[in-house]
């Protein structure tokens, strides 16, 4: 079979191959992998790459996980708080407690971009520890707010100190890890945030238990997730390396074939030099826009489920500390949805359909909990809750692997996944303004929003994949072969799309 010129760049990147080669324009850092030096000339075997992954599984992973862990646990928080009588105790009133979770959204989404440059430019392993530093601190400063003003700045700060660690680490990932690994490794990741729902639940059922004559039991909550966090967010400073090539953990043979890697099936070229101009590039292209409109979608049931479950479950009619052991069981099981589905979306290489089931998921769960008496079908509206959560996390995850896989440079994928993930941090402005204090216990209006927005989700990524399935086949016939993503390296992907190699990995 003959190859236009274009294509002549398949996976042949071995070991002896200079891993500063690049596309014009594009330039590395000076103590980037370039400084790393080929041991031998002769290619990875696969169980030295086996051996390297388990090494970046087993280090990396647990710390990060934690890390995200702490970060939901800070965040949200609030939601079992509430249930002991928080929001009496420091005298809200009306519309105050969703007021404050608003108001955390606000620098959540101003803040991501920017403070995610930072971390692209002084490294994730140095940015992310000194944020977690921060939401720590105000998780033990909400143990002694004592009043709407003082919480409502505590939570602004929270939202700029958390604001960059999903994008920050799904970046990181993907400077360790190749396309057909990162959805599996940032759900595992990602599978910290859902189990937070459940581990929350746990924390709060037994704090709830603490009698103290001088201080409230939610007080506790907040000064035992808070010292937690900052703990280890020290830890977490010295112990998670800046890149690779940096790692004392790995011998020149490993960071050889990390650097090999990557150039193979992730990156034009390795810890790349942030240019800021060249990495909103992708932006020019309408397929991000549409990206962009699908992660507003999928981040309204997500906001939903994540910060209203325990009022959810609540409105079943159980007591306090039921109500938070009742958490639980929806979160394992939507953590446990979320992991098979990342890693079968790995497996099969495949993106579009494995965020369109759990989508179609979620849809029907809000819809029985829109349409039913809770209290008086309180079993189904229970099992509607796991349905909420088996459809409403993985999508995150999914789609941020989604535009990553398409997005072969490293400054134009932090950028873009910066952006990404702040549009759809935004869309819990919308879901916090929807449930209103004057719709409990049903939630009604809050319930049909999620839905709709799920459901418009759902219509843009299959549209969106037929799309990129078609564009792959048109590409294919004009040139006479029968490739896929891959197929092709992405170091001869500099120009993306643009490109007569690319094929879209959908």
């Amino acid at each position: 079979m003959h190859l236009p010129s274009s294509l002549m760049t398949m996976k042949t990147t071995t070991l002896s191959e200079s891993p500063s080669r690049s596309m014009s324009g594009v330039k590395s850092d000076s103590n980037s992998f370039e400084a790393v030096e080929c041991v031998t000339s002769s290619p990875a075997l696969p169980e030295e790459e086996r051996r390297l992954r388990r090494k970046f599984d087993f280090f990396l992973l647990p710390p990060l996980t934690f890390m995200y862990l702490c970060n939901a646990l800070d965040k949200g928080n609030v939601g079992n708080a509430k249930t002991d009588g928080w929001d009496k105790d420091i005298h809200l009133i009306g519309n105050q407690y969703y007021l404050l979770v608003m108001i955390f959204y606000v620098p959540f989404c101003l803040f991501g971009t920017p403070i995610s440059l930072l971390v692209k430019r002084f490294s994730a392993a140095r940015i992310l520890p000194l944020m977690m530093i921060g939401f720590g601190l105000m998780s033990l400063f909400a143990g002694l707010a004592k009043n709407f003003s003082e919480i409502f700045a505590i939570r602004f700060f929270l939202g700029i100190f958390e604001a960059p660690m999903l994008p920050g680490v799904v970046f990181y990932l993907s400077t360790f890890y190749k396309r057909n690994e990162l959805a599996s490794r940032v759900g595992l990741f990602y599978a910290a945030a859902s189990i937070a729902g459940a581990f929350s639940g746990l924390i709060a059922f037994g704090v709830f238990h603490i009698e103290s004559s001088k201080y409230h039991a939610w007080q506790f909550l907040f000064w035992i997730e808070g010292a937690g966090t900052v703990f280890f967010a020290v830890f977490a400073f010295f112990w998670l390396p800046r890149s690779p090539a940096s790692w004392k953990l790995l011998s020149e043979r490993e960071k050889a074939i990390a650097n090999s890697r990557m150039l193979a099936d992730s990156s034009v070229v390795v810890d790349e030099r942030l240019d800021i101009r060249d990495a909103f590039r992708p932006f020019k292209d309408p397929m991000y826009w549409i990206w962009a409109l699908i992660s507003l979608s999928f981040g309204v049931p997500l906001a939903s489920v994540n910060n209203f479950l325990p009022q959810i479950v609540a409105s079943l009619g159980y007591s306090t500390i039921k109500t938070n052991l009742l958490t639980v069981a929806p979160n394992v099981v939507g953590t446990v949805a979320l992991l098979l589905l990342t890693f079968s979306s790995d497996y099969c290489r495949e993106r579009s359909i494995h965020i369109c089931i759990p989508l179609a998921t979620a849809l029907i769960g809000f819809i029985i909990l829109g349409s039913i008496d809770v209290l008086e079908h309180r079993h189904l509206a229970y099992f509607a809750c796991f349905l909420l959560t088996c459809g409403a996390f993985a999508p995150s995850v999914l789609v941020s692997a989604w535009y990553s896989n398409n997005t072969p440079s490293e400054s134009r994928r932090a950028v873009v996944a910066a952006v990404m993930v702040a549009i759809a941090n935004s869309s819990g402005l919308i879901s916090t303004n929807v449930f209103r204090a004057k719709d409990e216990p049903k939630y009604v209006p809050a319930l049909a929003t999620s839905a709709a927005f799920g459901g418009f989700c759902l219509i843009l990524v299959a549209s969106m994949g037929g799309y990129m399935r078609m564009e792959n086949r048109r590409r294919n016939k004009e040139q006479g072969i029968e490739i896929t993503a891959s197929d092709i390296s992405t170091e001869a992907l500099g120009e993306g799309p643009r490109s007569s190699a690319f094929r879209y990995m959908y």
